[in-house]
């Protein structure tokens, strides 16, 4: 996949000045040694921090060798301030972890009091107006800082893939959608740039790349190919690839100062007497390639996209919280869930073929096929890709700001069942377990919209420490019974 950065952590020992800085050495190249068992490539820093000076030296060593990530190890007490100031200095994800003491016969001069020095070090970053990421066992022995290491990394992978985001989208929001709303500032505060365009500007870059025959050809074989017995509409291939290669074009020529990008792009009603089709099946592909496309215009339906791509290092889509399960729908395992709990996810034809079961095909939008073409032949409203959705675990994830900007998320992760959804479009039955009351006191109540994106994996712990990281504390996730929701009437 492309459009995903790749992280280089660095790990930078510090040492307070009272205490033995070769224990501070000694212990970081333990924890260094464990992150190689780990197979991950950590650059150690040479200069172990006890000064300013000394800060400002491992800034530069760190920068000198691409570091965008850094481990900062209290390999005893530490120094505050010095340390704090190489975090700021850096600008990247820090995360802050320290070494517990390793045994009893070594609590005289072996001893490094880091549990300690954590407490000072994290008063500090908070006086910087930083925000460390400390896991949940922030103290330990060479091993397990080796897998906070770990699991920071992919932390740090969502972070740093937003901060180097663009976000380009064409055409307002269809009509009645203001669910995809888009405030900008909050995407500024998290470091995303917007690049907003027309759909006239859309439909002038479709035209400009019409002469590139060569390139249109061999994207519309690679799309014969990926449909093979489902490509139900041939007829549309050619101009789903002259789409797909106008939007790569202008991902390339656009991204300016920001390495990777996103779309949100409006897709109905007036696209498809203009172009002659839907473009869903061009977006399934792009999101497939690394690059989330959103339907309707929805900017942060497309970011949240990003975000599990980057947590889960593989495609997922952009669904809507649809429909409930009949009753009469018979269903074998419910993975936990009850049946109020079961929802199916939906959305016209936007969800990459690798996340679908065989079968799936390029088909017309039966719902825009209603208004667009009553009583006749589908032509312009060809172009989704539908089928079922892929079984196993599953993450449905959404950040969006509220009515005043103020950033929130909910994380909700459970199962897509294998069973037959009885209906079109890429679709699935979901089972998250607790969901009929996450719905009423979290969806609703804090107005969240119908779109969500979804992983296929399950990568809530991940996504819930990059959150907290970005300075977004109002994330919600399905609580189990006897614990109420804010708002839920206990009687």
């Amino acid at each position: 996949m492309r459009n995903i950065p790749q992280i280089k952590m660095g790990i930078v020992g510090v040492s307070r000045d009272c205490f033995p800085k070769e224990l501070a050495r000694s212990r970081l190249k333990k924890v260094v040694s464990e992150c190689r068992k780990l197979r991950l490539d950590v650059v150690e820093c040479k200069t172990i921090i006890e000064t300013e000076s000394d800060a400002m030296a491992a800034v530069a060593e760190m920068r000198k060798e691409g570091i965008n990530a850094a481990t900062v190890y209290l390999g005893n007490f530490g120094p505050e301030g010095p340390l704090t100031i190489f975090a700021q200095k850096m600008g990247a994800p820090f995360m802050l972890v320290g070494a517990s003491e390793e045994s009893a016969s070594s609590l005289v001069d072996g001893r490094g009091d880091a549990f300690c020095g954590m407490l000072s070090a994290c008063l500090n970053a908070e006086l910087r107006n930083l925000r460390p990421y400390l896991p949940s066992r922030p103290i330990g022995l060479p091993a397990q800082v080796a897998e906070n290491i770990k699991h920071f990394c992919d932390v740090a992978r969502v972070i740093v893939g937003l901060k180097n985001l663009k976000t380009f989208s064409f055409g307002p929001r269809p009509q009645d959608f203001y669910a995809c709303n888009a405030p900008i500032r909050p995407l500024y505060n998290l470091g995303v740039e917007v690049m907003e365009n027309s759909e006239l500007d859309m439909l002038e870059l479709f035209k400009s790349v019409a002469d590139q025959k060569q390139k249109i050809s061999a994207i519309a074989r690679d799309m014969a190919r990926e449909l093979g017995k489902g490509n139900l509409h041939p007829e549309k291939l050619n101009a789903l690839a002259q789409f797909e290669l106008a939007l790569l074009s202008f991902f390339e020529k656009n991204l300016g100062s920001r390495q990777f990008g996103v779309y949100a792009n409006k897709c109905w009603p007036a696209f498809e007497k203009a172009f002659g089709f839907v473009p869903c099946y061009v977006n399934s592909r792009l999101a497939q390639m690394g690059i989330p496309a959103a339907c309707e215009v929805d900017i942060y339906g497309a970011v949240s996209e990003y975000m599990l791509q980057l947590a889960l290092l593989k495609p997922g889509t952009l669904l809507d919280i649809n429909n409930t399960v009949p009753d009469d729908l018979p269903l074998k395992d419910l993975k936990g869930a009850k049946r109020e709990d079961l929802f199916m996810g939906f959305h016209c034809g936007n969800t990459p073929s690798c996340c679908l079961k065989a079968g799936c095909a390029m088909k017309y939008q039966l719902i825009m096929h209603r208004l667009m073409e009553p009583g006749k032949e589908p032509d312009i409203t060809c172009g989704t890709l539908e089928g079922t959705l892929m079984p196993g675990p599953v993450t449905f994830f959404r950040l969006q700001p509220s009515a005043r900007d103020e950033l929130r998320s909910y994380i909700a992760e459970g199962e897509v069942l294998d069973a037959d959804p009885h209906s079109f479009g890429g679709i699935g039955i979901f089972a998250i377990p607790n969901f009929a009351r996450f719905y009423r006191y979290a969806l609703l109540a804090k107005q969240f919209p119908h779109h969500g994106a979804v992983g296929f994996e399950k990568a809530g712990r991940i996504l819930y420490d990059a959150l907290q990281v970005l300075g977004v504390s109002d994330i919600s996730t399905p609580l189990p019974p006897g614990q109420l929701y804010p708002g839920e009437n206990p009687f």
